[in-house]
């Protein structure tokens, strides 16, 4: 039988919870990567994978402006970066030239860039925004994706307080 309890303390039971890095770029063409823990497959066909991005975060207006932006599925030697880039604004800062340990790749499709030690990379041409609360729900059709040749355990966040690792065999 289920125990009613409130919100705050149902919603710590979620984990473990994916991590992804979602990149845009600026109106100057600065890529601005920032770390994200709601994201879904929203439809195979077409290829649709959504975001949730809090509406305070410069991000938004880095996907709004450039209408595309890339989802990254990082691996499990990724927590560093992943850390550093959902704590860092890219309005104070350029993320990448910051953080000199994540080495990136052109798409190929869409304006954006890669994260080349991801596990999976989708680039996305943005189709709607939706507001929700606090968030924004961006959902991008998936026009190119790839993956590391090499499979590399994900990245997942596995307990609050922003614990990350990998969970499973």
């Amino acid at each position: 039988m289920q125990k009613k309890t409130d919100f705050e303390k149902a919603i710590k039971m979620r984990y473990p919870e994916q991590v992804v890095i979602a990149i845009a770029k600026d109106k100057n063409g600065r890529s601005n990567p920032v770390t994200l823990g709601w994201t879904m497959l929203a439809s195979s066909e077409p290829a649709l994978m959504a975001i949730a991005v809090y509406r305070k975060h410069y991000s938004i207006k880095t996907i709004r402006q450039s209408k595309c932006f890339t989802i990254c599925y990082p691996n499990s030697q990724m927590a560093e970066t992943a850390l550093f880039f959902g704590s860092h604004s890219g309005r104070d800062c350029d993320k990448f030239a910051k953080f000199e340990k994540c080495r990136t790749s052109r798409t190929k499709v869409i304006d954006s860039v890669l994260l080349d030690d991801a596990v999976a990379n989708f680039e996305c041409k943005l189709v709607f925004e939706i507001k929700a609360g606090d968030h924004i729900i961006f959902l991008g059709q998936v026009v190119a994706s790839y993956t590391k040749p090499k499979f590399k355990k994900r990245l997942y966040t596995i307990g609050s307080g922003h614990k990350m690792g990998t969970f499973g065999k």
